[in-house]
């Protein structure tokens, strides 16, 4: 790890826009909650400055959330990388803890963690609305639940030539299809469509449960009137999920590692992101 002698160990939150990230709330206060000295703060790095801004790093340094658009150089940087970052090709975690960072990708392990929050712990058919850059974590995630048929909705054909060669990887059908067409009946959903998407489809049938992985504002709204409050997961809980296995990362090394007392860890962390979200605060 880091030598922080000199002082409170540094960690930020990387990527443009950054000004209303969320995660200093959530990791400041997964700091306070395990008594860890961490000085967490957001810094604005474009596309194509990542690797600039870490080899500026200092050795107290400990570590990088990674949001869009650096994900994918976070893989390219990374000198060893997890599974789950293997096979999506993008890392959100990096520690910075010798010559060169290791990667995670937390964001799967969070969108696992916030469907079994919501009570569903498996799945056999899949669907993910919009085929960006997170369409990748959320194939995976349902993967991991058990999911072997996936539907993707998109609006350009060719934005899910990705999603399927991934499925292609993990045993797992991907069908396209047309944003305007209403989707399939499904145990499980993900839409990854901007807060600001204009056009939200329809289900033949509701899903059991959809995360909506956009928790700017009242994104999640979009999909209550249509499906009920009660199968719809607020996107801030794949937030907390995520997080809650970064701060494993940076306490512990490792992504397996539960921090002490987890479960109040996690507890606070919600709390204060759910102070934030009241104060105007979200994620971009």
């Amino acid at each position: 790890m880091p030598d922080a002698s000199a002082g409170a160990w540094r960690l930020a939150v990387v990527g443009a826009p950054i000004e209303h990230s969320l995660s200093p709330v959530l990791q400041g206060a997964a700091a306070a909650a395990l008594g860890l000295d961490w000085r967490y703060e957001r810094r604005l790095v474009a596309a194509g400055e990542l690797a600039g801004f870490v080899d500026a790093l200092d050795g107290r340094w400990l570590g990088l959330s990674v949001t869009a658009p650096l994900k994918e150089e976070a893989r390219a940087l990374a000198r060893w990388v997890d599974e789950r970052a293997e096979r999506t090709g993008a890392v959100n975690t990096l520690l910075l803890d010798g010559a060169a960072p290791r990667g995670w990708n937390t964001d799967v392990g969070g969108i696992v963690r916030a469907f079994a929050d919501a009570g569903l712990a498996s799945a056999s058919t899949g669907a993910i609305v919009g085929a960006g850059a997170t369409a990748q974590s959320a194939l995976l995630a349902l993967a991991e639940l058990g999911a072997r048929r996936v539907t993707v909705a998109l609006r350009t054909p060719a934005k899910g030539a990705r999603v399927q060669e991934l499925g292609e990887r993990l045993g797992v059908a991907v069908v396209l299809q047309s944003l305007e067409a209403a989707l399939p009946a499904v145990d499980a959903a993900v839409s990854t469509l901007p807060a600001a998407a204009a056009l939200v489809p329809a289900f033949a049938h509701p899903p059991a449960v959809l995360l909506d992985a956009d928790y700017a504002g009242a994104a999640g709204s979009r999909y209550v009137a249509t499906l009920g409050a009660e199968r719809v997961i607020d996107g801030r809980e794949m937030l907390l999920g995520q997080a809650v296995l970064q701060a494993r990362i940076f306490a512990h090394g490792d992504v397996d590692a539960a921090l002490p007392d987890e479960d109040r860890v996690a507890d606070a962390m919600r709390a204060a992101m759910v102070r934030a979200a009241s104060a105007g605060l979200e994620e971009s």
